[in-house]
């Protein structure tokens, strides 16, 4: 071997090494192997950030971004919510979330999925009192196969498309991968839907600090607007318990409070005094005509660059708020804030918002742009709470997010646009259409992902410019000759599975892609289903939190052990191995390589 290839070789082992040990993060050690790589002259440095501009990566943001914006519109949850209802055991919750989850996978990229559906599954868990770590460790392994389904379903595809374009002259197409990928996820479904039963069921979940609030109850009100369906009725009608909503009283246009029971009429102009929590509130909002509390002007932001959002904070003992109410007090008159809501320990509110008068201790639920927010909170001695994202009076689009990500699709799917183009264009698509922030596009996006591929992409391709992927391929040839290209086509699926829990899926494929090329072409062999192999395998890591973030993703929420994943991945492992193998076979025939 040359200096080159020990190099590049040494530089890759240390990066396994250390991700398997756990002890650094993942970003953090591709950024030093980049690094080390530089230094030692295996990766030139004009060539060391090429991986950050990579098609991969783009793709990767925009599906995020994409993602966070579909999540944020609430029709998964006006459309799933008729089935939750229903969904009273375990048996039926298991199939029914897994199996969303999967279609969703399909998509958009698989960790946006999981991470859309998440809060859905948990507060059922919580609400149905079913087992929360029943839910979401299937959820977690039907986005994995929901994934593999099309080329932007997850980043093992897109990076093998790429690693075909660099070394066949082709990239794979956008259903390229359905033919196996639908297959295995029918087939996982069929797993989890059973297997369940072996994960434990009495594990709580680590609740991150934002949600330390995230059910208090709040009160709000909204107005009943000129015109209803003919189906809405009456209080009734609106189906409030559906989001854990109490109506507590009445106000009629001119004034007069009225006793609000199922049975009564829903008037033009009348305001209905509600309570519950945030997330329900926003459900109803978004599922329901209401409008939610009036003002007398919209707000605006101050300057282009700032954008109004909403915050949770509590009133201190030395606020000047205490004793006032909002009327009183002007909020948004000489301040440019709006009360969304007010929260109160053991005390129901009965009042208008307007004339509420605030405590110490008392939740306030406020909107306002970034310049006035600061400066509202520290004069009037208010404590923001954990930031988390607040639904109640974000302004959702809520069809704009699926037509823009339908056209996207299309698009790509017709060869209109490439990929990278199509999700880049949504992306930025969903941001100008209001559906997503600036602000919550930002932090939609997976940075340790991002950088993680951005600097391992360089060092992927050194050991395949030095020659090691040649090398390595070689032998692996040499010693697989004479062996029948089904049991190859195994040795480099199973091969992706076992390193992707150690070296990471991104890189696993960014390593092993290059070399199933090489063996199949020294074989005579189609490459095609090499790649497939590599990308499946290195897609389905079933059996540790680590390999996967859709893994990690639902460790804490879970309350899973690392020895858990075996439970169910273990036997669903088998599956993909078992059927995986002669699926691509048949698909994806291995002569005229």
């Amino acid at each position: 071997m040359t200096t080159p290839q020990i190099l590049s070789f040494a530089i890759i082992a240390g990066a396994i090494v250390t991700f398997a040990w756990g002890r650094f993060r993942y970003d953090l050690v591709s950024l030093v192997a980049l690094c080390i790589a530089v230094i030692v002259g295996v990766v030139p440095i004009k060539g060391a950030f090429t991986g950050f501009t990579s098609d991969v990566v783009v793709i990767i943001a925009s599906a995020l971004v994409v993602s966070a914006a579909v999540a944020k519109s609430g029709v998964l949850e006006a459309t799933l919510a008729p089935l939750l209802g229903r969904l009273k055991s375990l048996p039926l919750q298991v199939p029914a979330l897994a199996g969303a989850t999967a279609l969703l996978s399909i998509v958009t990229k698989n960790v946006g999925a999981l991470a859309i559906l998440m809060p859905t599954a948990i507060r059922l868990g919580r609400t149905e009192g079913s087992s929360v770590s029943a839910l979401l460790m299937p959820m977690s392994f039907m986005s994995l196969l929901g994934g593999l389904v099309t080329l932007v379903g997850t980043s093992t595809n897109i990076i093998v498309s790429q690693v075909r374009e660099e070394t066949v002259g082709r990239p794979f197409a956008m259903f390229d991968f359905a033919p196996v990928g639908l297959c295995l996820t029918l087939l996982g479904f069929v797993v989890v839907s059973l297997g369940w039963r072996l994960l434990p069921r009495d594990r709580q979940g680590r609740e991150r600090l934002e949600d330390g609030t995230a059910e208090e109850a709040y009160s709000t009100e909204a107005t009943v607007p000129d015109t209803l369906p003919d189906t809405l009725g009456t209080i009734a009608d609106l189906a409030l318990d559906k989001d854990k909503i109490v109506v507590v009283g009445l106000e009629c246009a001119d004034g007069r409070r009225l006793p609000a029971g199922p049975d009564t009429r829903l008037v033009p102009g009348e305001i209905l005094l509600l309570e519950g929590d945030d997330e329900g509130l926003a459900a109803m909002f978004a599922r329901l005509p209401l409008l939610p509390a009036r003002s007398e002007h919209a707000l605006e932001s101050a300057e282009a660059h700032t954008e109004v959002r909403s915050i949770e904070t509590v009133i201190q003992p030395d606020s000047p708020l205490i004793g006032q109410s909002a009327q009183r007090a002007r909020l948004q008159d000489d301040f440019g804030v709006k009360l969304l809501a007010v929260g109160r320990r053991n005390e129901r509110i009965t009042q208008r918002l307007r004339e509420v008068t605030l405590r110490a201790g008392d939740l306030l639920l406020i909107r306002a742009n970034d310049t006035a927010l600061p400066e509202f909170v520290r004069s009037q001695s208010l404590l923001p709470l954990a930031e988390r994202a607040v639904k109640l009076g974000s302004p959702r689009q809520k069809y704009g997010p699926i037509l823009v990500l339908a056209v996207a699709i299309l698009l790509i799917a017709f060869k209109v646009v490439p990929v990278v183009g199509g999700f880049f264009g949504a992306a930025v698509a969903v941001v100008l259409i209001g559906a997503l922030p600036m602000r919550e596009a930002y932090g939609a996006l997976e940075p340790e992902v991002l950088i993680l591929i951005g600097a391992l992409t360089p060092i992927s391709e050194a050991v395949q410019h030095t020659g090691g992927t040649g090398l390595i391929a070689a032998g692996l040839a040499h010693a697989l000759t004479g062996v029948a290209p089904i049991i190859v086509l195994g040795v480099l699926l199973v091969t992706a599975m076992a390193c992707s829990p150690f070296l990471h899926n991104a890189p696993t494929v960014l390593v092993l892609g290059p070399i199933a090329v090489l063996v199949a072409k020294q074989l005579h062999l189609n490459p095609d289903p090499f790649l497939m192999a590599v990308a499946t395998g290195a897609g389905c890591d079933f059996l540790t939190p680590i390999g996967h973030q859709c893994n990690t993703l639902v460790m804490g929420p879970g309350g899973y052990r690392f020895g858990d994943y075996w439970r169910l991945g273990l036997p669903l492992s088998l599956v993909v191995i078992g059927f995986g193998v002669p699926l691509i076979a048949f698909f994806w025939p291995m002569a005229g390589g």
